[in-house]
């Protein structure tokens, strides 16, 4: 048993009290007996007898199908060849294979590497590269990508799996209708690919390998914001505390005893930390995982809620709010739900209110990032609040200046962190790891926050996107808050554009919801909750905002329109 009470060694801060009193004084000891992620899996696999684990169009998996699934695949990929610790990339939507590969992955004793089934063949050569996978999971729908990029590295082995290999009869019907029909599969030529179908018929041996908690398991590779994209080294110990500091929180939502076979809605890609992370809390919660495999169709997430009447969805504001705005989605009956779990980017006040309005269920947010497993803060279950939360248990916060001394209570400073969640550093690249982290061992966020006289945190924005306006500082969130709280506004985003006179100036990008909208109602409406320097100087309407495919507003493609 590892025991993360001594993990944290807080500074004498004049705000420790309070801080203490909505924190540090839950402390985090890992499960007995669990030493990496194979025993996670072992333990959950034999809770779970008998259960179902995925629904996916329709079609179930036992959880004890997923088990030697798994296992088929990690002695395959061992009968390559492979030593313990070679990557394994992964090019796949949400899926059941996803899962089954992902396991075989880590129980093989391999490092998993995810990749976004959208990347450009530029940027999967980047990966593939840069992470030195020397296999390759893809999805035929994106074969053609692969087959595009120019330098392969040390791939060597590529298998190529349909929609439906892991759904039987079903899923050769659902294969045919996905080529021939939908004609979603581009034509590619990969000679030495390797069909799914075709390892799960194989006897290789497995043997089990001698892995602990601070082995890697995972690349999680950063959205490049700052740079090229690099890979946050997650290890096991990483994953499995993250799920035990967020099972602290999650588990005393349910007012009575969840039931095994209740739904959870799995409608933001795996392949992203937070949906990965939260899908593995949902496994030892004993959830069957209803896997959603594309969340921009609203049409087909309407009726899965429907159908299944899922307890649990974890999401991203943008997804609440275009399910808020969805016909048929407000006609469901809603009471099954009990958890809706926000996080990727902040939840506006305006969709948690009309959230909690429309299902009875609070939006919980929490905060975190790739290179934290990726959640730092939570909220108590049961409440709105606007903020970020508490820091997790073992999880230790501090807000620093920009010569790094921490500030005091209630002024803004970056958000920096310490945990057993937090990564052990950028794969391949030590400068990176030295600039992220600081001298005491904090790892630095980027993110700009305040702590209130609560003990609550606070977003005020990404350090990079503050619009100095004559020498004031403007935060886009706040900005977008109080655009988005107006009736006739869907969605929005704020960045900051050159001005000759103040420097910068606030503009906004705005999505209608009512088509009668104007450029003065909004103006009218920053003058009357927004002092001067922050209201929007300049406002364009838009059809849609460019999103990330987990949902978040990308405002470095807002610079660009």
């Amino acid at each position: 048993m590892t025991d993360y009470s001594a993990f944290i060694t807080p500074a004498d801060r004049a705000w420790q009290a309070t801080y203490r009193k909505n924190n540090l004084d839950i402390q985090l000891t890992m499960p007995s007996g669990v030493n990496n992620l194979l025993d996670f899996f072992d333990v959950n696999f034999k809770a779970n007898q008998g259960q179902n684990a995925i629904t996916f169009m329709g079609y179930d998996i036992s959880y004890d199908e997923l088990d030697k699934l798994s296992l088929k695949i990690a002695a395959y990929l061992q009968s390559l060849g492979l030593a313990q610790g070679d990557k394994v990339a992964v090019m796949m939507p949400n899926s059941p294979q996803y899962l089954a590969v992902m396991m075989g992955i880590v129980r093989a004793g391999l490092v998993l590497v995810n990749v976004n089934p959208l990347y450009t063949a530029h940027e999967l050569e980047h990966q593939l590269n840069d992470s030195d996978a020397k296999v390759l999971f893809i999805v035929e729908n994106f074969a053609h990508t692969f087959e595009k990029v120019k330098n392969k590295g040390r791939v060597r082995h590529i298998i190529i799996t349909g929609v439906g290999d892991m759904m039987g009869f079903k899923g050769v019907i659902i294969n045919a209708v996905v080529r021939y029909v939908k004609k979603m599969v581009p034509n590619y030529n990969i000679p030495s690919k390797i069909n799914f179908k075709d390892i799960l018929k194989t006897n290789a041996k497995y043997t089990r390998p001698n892995l602990n908690l601070d082995d890697v398991v995972i690349l999680q590779y950063t959205g490049g914001t700052t740079g090229v994209a690099k890979g946050a080294m997650l290890t096991h110990g990483n994953l499995i505390a993250n799920v035990e500091q967020c099972m602290t929180y999650v588990k005393t939502g349910f007012t009575k005893p969840y039931q095994h076979g209740e739904y959870m809605a799995v409608a933001l890609p795996l392949y992203h930390i937070f949906s990965f992370m939260v899908t593995m809390l949902g496994m030892k919660m004993g959830f069957a995982l209803l896997l959603i495999p594309n969340a921009r169709d609203f049409d087909d997430l309407t009726k899965q809620f429907a159908k299944y009447r899922p307890q649990f969805f974890p999401a991203v504001n943008t997804l609440f709010n275009a399910l808020l705005h969805h016909k048929g989605f407000s006609s469901l009956d809603h009471s099954n739900l009990k958890i809706s779990l926000g996080g990727g980017m902040a939840v506006l006040p305006s969709t948690a209110s009309a959230w909690e309005k429309l299902t009875g269920n609070y939006i919980i947010e929490g905060y975190g990032l790739s290179e934290t497993s990726p959640v730092l803060t939570f909220n108590p279950l049961g409440s709105y609040t606007g903020k970020i939360g508490v820091p997790f248990p073992s999880t230790d916060i501090i807000l620093v200046d920009d010569d790094g001394n921490e500030v005091p209570m209630g002024e803004a400073g970056e958000i920096c962190a310490k945990g057993p969640q937090v990564m052990k550093g950028y794969w391949k690249r030590d400068d990176e790891t030295a600039k992220a982290m600081t001298t005491n061992g904090y790892f630095r966020t980027g993110d700009i926050g305040v702590m209130d006289e609560e003990g609550y945190f606070k977003i005020v924005d990404r350090k990079k996107d503050m619009i100095l306006v004559s020498g004031f500082n403007v935060y886009p969130n706040e900005v977008e808050e109080v655009i988005a709280s107006h009736e006739g506004v869907l969605e929005c985003g704020a960045i900051g554009v050159p001005d000759e006179h103040s420097g910068e100036v606030v503009k906004v990008f705005i999505v209608k919801k009512d088509e009668n909208l104007t450029e003065a109602d909004i103006k009218a409406w920053a003058k009357k909750n927004l002092t001067g320097y922050k209201r929007p100087k300049q406002i364009a309407f838009v059809n849609e905002l460019p999103k990330s495919n987990v949902g978040k507003i990308l405002r470095k493609e807002l610079r660009k329109l």
